[in-house]
């Protein structure tokens, strides 16, 4: 059996090559050709019925495609050997015999099994091995893979907790009773007394005790943006009602920093409250003094602009909007929250455009922002705030501005924020939700140029994430998107929610992937450098260490934050006292719980040094991205997959719920 399965096969190769025959084979080719014609001999002699079997051997065929062990093509067509198994009763009719191959060459011969038994054998062999290879490859697919730093298995519900918890360590004023950070109590009471509102409450931004609007605004937005798109995994997870508390204490904030115009006086934006502008007391300010908030006794300034700080009004308004749909539930406060974004909004784009500007170029606005958050840009800040107005409120005229003004916006943005969306530039965030639109809410007319232009825009970003040609990557992973600027986790988390945000509209689309000029990308590429980005950040980076505080077996311990550097032990320490904890070498005695810090630098080195703040000091702003990334790549809550079949946690229509389609 097995040697006329093998010169079959010599002749087979000798044919469809069309080559001479060495001398050597010649020899084999001879007998081979004997060997054939003797054993279709033996099956033509006998009776005419014997001869019927036989034909009806011929005329049940299969198609093997081979030509020296792999698959080639002949002619545009594929090369055939008829194989005859006579493992069944053949039928005694002859009829196939009259239709020709279908494939343009086709060699016909028997092939004679001689034991019908072991040959089955040999089947249920062969069967069995590919099976269990077929089981070995797919064990391998789906078992979990280690990363190259072989980090810790990462407990994301936990980091998303204490992310979360983060916010509580920061928030000014009457300090709530039930908090689970023990650590701190009221303060800043005296905030803002001297202002129309006053301005009690809100976030300290970072390690210091100044309360900044702008990346406070910007908090509250990004916070409200992961909310209203994965609520249910925040509900699967218990945090749901903690993330909208966060957002409440922020949209409260808003709230006050915006004093409408009236008949005798023009509209006030506060943009700050202490810094380091008060002489008084020795000099003692919230820079200079490393002091509780909680203990503070000097006097905090407030700064305030006009309606020409366009971005802190552009982005002030983006918060509003987007916390009024987190809070649609309760209609009075929502619309509280879009009455006043509305109306910021109608008086910043109506201002006379040569007078449109930046907060903090505006010495008696900027405060000490511009050594902390320098603006750069307004363009993109009104865009941001347009498009998330048309989302709360459904005005088409909100759209037509964003959409109008995205181009002018882009060709303004410097080149080293390209692809960068983090407090300073909202471009990229603006071109996610537009394209959102046009996927899950397409409008039409007159809207297609601007929706199509937003999606190349977002998919040339997230393009840019995966080649190094665009930017480089550090030794263990991370991505630097802003190489001369220091702390670039918080560049890479929001990179990581994009990422991983955009991946899922793809899914829900059925859509495999994107494309942006001459390269194509998957929505596994995608989710893997979006998961790579948390990876690092929880710990799976070449110093073994969690960016984030409390979370795994290392951590940073020295962080850059006055309450958690100071004791809480029911004294009052003074502003020159406060020094000797700055410098203090000891760890932190209280766990800033949840914090990401700055991060490493770009050869993956980490110093953790309280004087240090570049490597250890966290912010509101960089742990609402860590946030909003954490939640996105959360496991869905278990239940049924929606209409689609697709369970990804993700609301795809409610945060359109004001907006109604074109009659």
């Amino acid at each position: 059996m097995h040697k006329i399965c093998n010169l079959l096969f010599l002749k087979e190769i000798l044919i469809l090559k069309h080559s001479p025959l060495p001398s050597s084979y010649q020899e084999a080719y001879s007998q081979t050709s004997i060997f054939l014609t003797m054993a279709r001999s033996d099956h033509s002699i006998g009776s005419p019925s014997h001869n019927s079997a036989v034909d009806a051997d011929v005329s049940s065929v299969r198609f093997v495609h081979t030509s020296a062990g792999r698959i080639l093509p002949s002619d545009s067509r594929w090369n055939s050997i008829e194989l005859s198994f006579n493992l069944f009763p053949q039928s005694q009719t002859n009829g196939y015999e009259s239709i020709p191959s279908k494939f343009s060459k086709s060699y016909d011969y028997d092939l004679i099994i001689t034991d019908k038994k072991h040959f089955k054998r040999v089947l249920y062999i062969a069967t069995s091995i590919v099976l269990v290879v077929l089981a070995l490859v797919l064990l391998v697919l789906f078992l979990p893979r280690k990363h190259k730093h072989h980090g810790p298995s990462n407990n994301l519900t936990l980091a998303v907790n204490q992310a979360l918890a983060f916010f509580d360590a920061q928030k000014s004023g009457y300090y709530p009773k039930n908090s689970p950070v023990k650590f701190r109590g009221d303060s800043g009471l005296q905030d803002g007394n001297a202002t129309q509102a006053g301005l009690l409450g809100g976030f300290y931004d970072s390690g210091n005790n100044i309360k900044f609007s702008f990346p406070t605004a910007y908090t509250v937005t990004l916070l409200s943006w992961s909310v209203l798109e994965y609520h249910e995994k925040y509900a699967g997870i218990g945090e749901l009602d903690h993330a909208r508390d966060i957002i409440r204490w922020g949209s409260n904030y808003l709230l006050k920093l915006f004093i409408p115009p009236n008949v005798t006086s023009d509209p006030i934006l506060y943009s700050q409250v202490g810094g380091a502008q008060n002489d008084t007391e020795g000099g003692d300010n919230d820079t200079s003094c490393w002091q509780r908030p909680e203990d503070m006794s000097y006097v905090r300034p407030v700064s305030s602009c006009d309606i020409v700080a366009s971005d802190l009004a552009g982005e002030v308004v983006a918060g509003l909007s987007a916390a009024s749909l987190v809070f649609k539930d309760e209609k009075n406060y929502a619309i509280q929250l879009t009455a006043a974004a509305e109306t910021l909004f109608d008086l910043a784009i109506k201002e006379d455009p040569t007078k449109q500007g930046t907060y903090s170029a505006v010495d008696e606005c900027r405060g000490d922002a511009r050594a902390f958050y320098n603006s750069t840009s307004f363009k993109d800040d009104l865009v941001w705030g347009g498009t998330w107005l048309f989302l709360a409120t459904g005005n088409a005229s909100y759209l037509e501005y964003a959409t109008r003004n995205f181009s002018s916006a882009l060709q303004e943005e410097r080149a080293g924020e390209r692809g960068v969306f983090y407090w300073n530039n909202k471009l990229l965030g603006s071109a996610v939700l537009l394209a959102r639109i046009l996927y899950f809410r397409d409008l039409g007319y007159p809207y297609e140029d601007s929706f199509a232009s937003s999606a190349n825009v977002t998919e040339s970003a997230l393009c840019s994430y995966l080649s190094d040609q665009s930017f480089n990557k550090t030794q263990g992973g991370l991505i630097l998107l802003k190489p001369d600027s220091r702390s670039p986790l918080q560049y890479a988390a929001t990179a990581a929610f994009l990422s991983k945000l955009y991946s899922d509209y793809l899914n829900l689309l059925r859509r495999t992937g994107g494309v942006c000029r001459d390269q194509v990308f998957s929505v596994q590429m995608l989710q893997s450098f979006s998961s790579s980005q948390i990876d690092y950040i929880l710990g799976d980076n070449p110093m073994k260490m969690s960016y984030i505080v409390g979370f795994g077996g290392q951590y940073p311990l020295h962080v850059h934050h006055r309450s958690a550097s100071i004791p809480w032990d029911g004294r009052k320490y003074s502003c020159s006292e406060g020094d000797r904890w700055l410098h203090s070498q000891d760890p932190n005695p209280n766990i800033l719980l949840g914090a990401m810090v700055g991060g490493p630098d770009r050869f993956d080195h980490f110093i953790d040094k309280r004087d240090k703040p570049w490597f250890t000091e966290p912010s509101i702003a960089s742990n609402a991205g860590l946030v909003a990334a954490l939640i996105a790549h959360h496991n869905p809550p278990r239940h049924p997959a929606d209409s689609s079949g697709i369970n990804l946690g993700i609301d795809q229509t409610g945060i359109f719920e004001k907006i109604h389609p074109p009659s």
